[in-house]
């Protein structure tokens, strides 16, 4: 069997930790992160070599770099880049006809990113392939609660390993949660498994625009711009005939809000999830406290509340209300402030840099570069820059010069000097770059050689 992994996520639910050029499959609240434990789990069914990722331009080398940490390298052709989101419906789309092109028909296995699910469910999801000759699958997991945040399932009779869908339903609210489990309803999880001729059918029956716009001839960038924008239950799902569910009882969470990371991770002895801080905390229990600035965090007489702080962001709430986050991401897009996009930290194909500090004449930034890695050639036309190495060897390139520096070592590249930046050393490059001149910003970059091919 094939695998899709769908990772162009928005990064808005778990904000400040995740942005959307950094969202949350690519957080790390362990060993690994979301993204690779989904990789790791498709790797159950699918060899490497049969795993597809639909991703966009932004998040194609966190894509890259944590399936190599992970310790595999992917096929180039199986990232599969969207020109822009349009929801699941063209995402699996895109990933089937890929799949199609290379392999023939086949049962596919369509998997969320960002999502918590035990890998003994891909023994259970590897067994309906059978199933997926007749039918649309889909997965219902077995509801623990009255969840308001999913969407549920209600099944009719049986066809092994699964039964025949009735109805799909929105997500209700509490009491009509309640109902819905009393009646049998499974979870959505939004996971598939699909043979591409019977997608493929089903797709021109009920969603013939999309369908049409995937047979014109033409390039993926025209393709998008003539696409709707519509989720795959709503495009299908909903209205084939021809789906069946197959139950899940293994533990899933989509990781929607602070509540859920709180439900997934480890407690101390009165119920409070502390991550990367040295926490002071007096008659205050059931708290999700994460800070990644290195301070201590006191709290008193504080119950059930989520407090995230990060270097430029502080987020405090009920743990009851952190699903309302994603509406000060929006009033931060609105007022087109950087942070709803980025962090102070922002990630790289070479590495990545913090922010340390600015103003509209100047920055400071510390500058990881990752071993073997390179920046572009580039030169700025106004600002000019200090490189100061504080960890590993440095090569740098100045108008055609090359030259080396260690920690302590220092250089000054003025503006308009063609210059570029590489690790040639076997551990990470540190350094420190002040920025001076009368713009500070990465639209000041031109490039004339790029190893990542950007421009």
């Amino acid at each position: 069997m094939k695998s899709i992994i769908l990772a162009g996520g928005s990064g808005t639910r778990l904000w400040p930790l995740s942005r959307k050029m950094y969202p949350k499959q690519f957080l790390k609240f362990g060993e690994t992160s979301l993204f690779q434990e989904t990789v790791l789990r498709c790797l159950e069914v699918s060899d490497i070599s049969e795993v597809f990722v639909v991703t966009n331009e932004a998040q194609k080398f966190f894509v890259i770099g944590q399936i190599k940490e992970a310790g595999y390298s992917i096929p180039p052709e199986n990232i599969l880049i969207e020109p822009e989101g349009k929801n699941t419906l063209p995402a699996i789309f895109f990933g089937m006809k890929e799949i199609e092109k290379k392999f023939g028909d086949s049962i596919v296995g369509v998997f969320s990113s960002d999502h918590v699910l035990d890998r003994a469910a891909m023994a259970t999801i590897s067994s309906a392939e059978n199933l997926a000759s007749d039918y649309l699958v889909t997965f219902g997991v077995v509801p623990t609660f009255p969840h308001t945040g999913y969407g549920y399932i209600k099944a009719s009779e049986a066809c092994s390993p699964g039964y025949r869908v009735s109805e799909f339903r929105e997500k209700p609210d509490f009491e009509t949660a309640k109902k819905y489990i009393e009646e049998g309803c499974l979870w959505n999880s939004g996971m598939f498994l699909f043979e591409t001729r019977l997608f493929f059918e089903e797709a021109r029956k009920h969603a013939p625009s999309v369908y049409d716009c995937f047979e014109k001839e033409g390039d993926i960038n025209q393709i998008y711009e003539c696409v709707d924008n519509i989720s795959i239950d709503y495009g299908i799902m909903e209205k084939s005939d021809k789906v069946a569910v197959v139950r899940l009882d293994q533990k899933w969470s989509d990781l929607g809000n602070f509540a859920a990371i709180y439900d997934e991770l480890e407690k101390d002895s009165v119920g409070n999830v502390i991550h990367d801080c040295d926490p002071m905390l007096l008659n205050s229990d059931g708290n999700l406290v994460y800070s990644r600035c290195g301070k201590i965090v006191s709290l008193i007489d504080v119950k059930d509340m989520v407090v995230v702080d990060t270097s430029d962001a502080l987020l405090i709430c009920p743990k009851s209300s952190s699903q309302k986050v994603k509406e000060i991401v929006s009033e931060l897009k609105g007022r087109k402030d950087e942070r709803a996009f980025v962090g102070q930290t922002v990630y790289r194909p070479w590495g990545s840099y913090t922010l340390l500090d600015a103003s509209p004449g100047h920055k400071i930034k510390n500058i990881t570069v990752l071993s073997d890695h390179k920046l572009s050639l580039q030169l700025h036309y106004h600002r000019s820059e200090h490189w100061v190495v504080v960890k590993g060897m440095a090569c740098v390139e100045v108008d055609g010069k090359q030259f080396f520096l260690g920690p302590g070592e220092s250089t000054f590249i003025r503006a308009g000097q063609k210059h570029r930046l590489s690790n040639p050393g076997k551990l990470p490059l540190e350094i420190i770059e002040v920025q001076l001149g009368e713009l500070v910003d990465e639209e000041d970059i031109v490039r004339f050689d790029d190893v990542y091919g950007r421009r």
